[in-house]
């Protein structure tokens, strides 16, 4: 009796780095002059091995026999790359592969991510400042876009954030970059961060669906989530916009349960929602959708995971990072989907192959293709303790 065969082909460890590298260079056109000693593969070789390995560019090819000087690719990274031309080039990199894969309809999540920065306060021009968190108030930010289907999420957009952005403003960015691609949206998900009446006002404006969470401003919000069990209420903002003010109503779904112990918590938890969707009809519902976006926590520990070492400030190599981390996700669930999943009747099988397994992967062709340092000198002969 033969055994039927469950795949036709193989993808190799190098045939990743390939990808990876190829898709990188194929998107940022680099001019890097007729005598540089190295080309743009060697740029993006580095860098990818630098993401996967989570180590600095500096610190990878001091170690590889096969690497270019660091020296010369950090000088190229400082010279020879846009900050305008990593954003702009950057989502369509992120947006290239993956919007295949989206179906019509999806539901998109919009949030904020704060990198702490611990460096000289007089060097935080061109950060984004905020309120107190983790021992500063300086950070590397950035907003991002994602969407989110049957728990999978992909990055549609990433933007850098300094001082002067405000909610409403990248609201509005992203919002606009979703009428342009071929997707219709169920709903948007956004954290407390855009809990303002710009914002909502944008959201109706765009006719989308949504669900934020409130933040208690003023004592009748305050109130209401201090006393009563779950309801729906009915409630309003001021704003305003070049001179002219107008009142956002809408309908806030406050949740209650008890915490039985949860958190060491007790007593009755009260959240509330600001809520603008057909499909949630009462308090606990609007809870239950929300929660799907903390699945976008999952994606920043991942992209911890593949985060270049660095302590530069420039803000056009940062994002740059920021950018190759996050395609690292995108590549693999699309990698996963398009190549190793099995098409079969009733959809395909999607066989085991972890991120972390992916990274591992990219990271052995790197050293590979990098011929980073296996052996350190030794004043002596390993003794018998060393074999086996």
């Amino acid at each position: 009796m033969t055994t039927k065969q469950q795949a036709d082909d193989e993808i190799h460890e190098d045939q990743l780095l390939n990808f990876l590298v190829n898709t990188l260079t194929g998107a940022f056109s680099l001019t890097l002059g007729e005598n540089a000693e190295i080309d743009p593969d060697d740029i993006f070789e580095v860098l990818v091995g630098a993401c996967a390995d989570g180590t600095s560019i500096s610190s990878l090819c001091k170690h590889s026999e096969d690497a270019p000087s660091g020296t010369d690719v950090l000088h190229h990274l400082r010279t020879k790359f846009d900050l305008n031309d990593v954003a702009s080039v950057g989502n369509l990199l992120l947006q290239r592969d993956v919007l295949e894969l989206l179906p019509e309809q999806v539901e998109v999540v919009v949030d904020l991510h704060l990198r702490p920065y611990y460096g000289d306060e007089d060097e935080t021009e061109g950060l984004y400042h905020s309120e107190a968190k983790r021992g500063t108030t300086a950070f590397h930010a950035y907003a991002t876009l994602y969407a989110r289907v049957r728990n999978k999420r992909y990055t549609l957009a990433v933007r850098r954030l300094e001082d002067g952005d405000t909610a409403s403003s990248v609201l509005a960015e992203f919002l606009g970059l979703l009428e342009g691609l071929d997707l219709e949206v169920k709903a948007v998900y956004l954290d407390s961060e855009f809990y303002d009446g710009k914002c909502l006002t944008l959201l109706h404006a765009h006719n989308y669906a949504y669900v934020v969470p409130i933040i208690k401003w003023g004592a009748a919000i305050k109130t209401e989530l201090r006393q009563g069990w779950s309801r729906t209420i009915t409630h309003d903002l001021e704003t305003g916009f070049d001179g002219h003010e107008w009142t956002v109503e809408f309908p806030v779904y406050i949740d209650c349960t008890y915490q039985n112990g949860r958190y060491d918590e007790h007593g009755v938890a009260r959240h509330g929602y600001a809520v603008d969707a057909p499909f949630i009809e009462t308090p606990s519902q609007a809870r239950t959708y929300y929660s799907r976006r903390f699945g976008i926590e999952s994606s920043y520990r991942l992209a911890e995971k593949t985060t270049i070492s660095t302590t530069t400030t420039d803000p056009t190599q940062r994002l740059l990072f920021v950018v190759i981390s996050l395609l690292f996700q995108n590549a693999w669930r699309y990698l996963h989907w398009e190549y190793v999943a099995t098409p079969r009747r009733g959809g395909r099988r999607l066989w085991e192959w972890s991120f972390e397994e992916f990274i591992r992967m990219v990271t052995r062709a790197a050293w590979t293709a990098l011929d980073v340092r296996r052996a350190v000198p030794a004043n002596k002969p390993p003794d018998e303790r060393f074999k086996r």
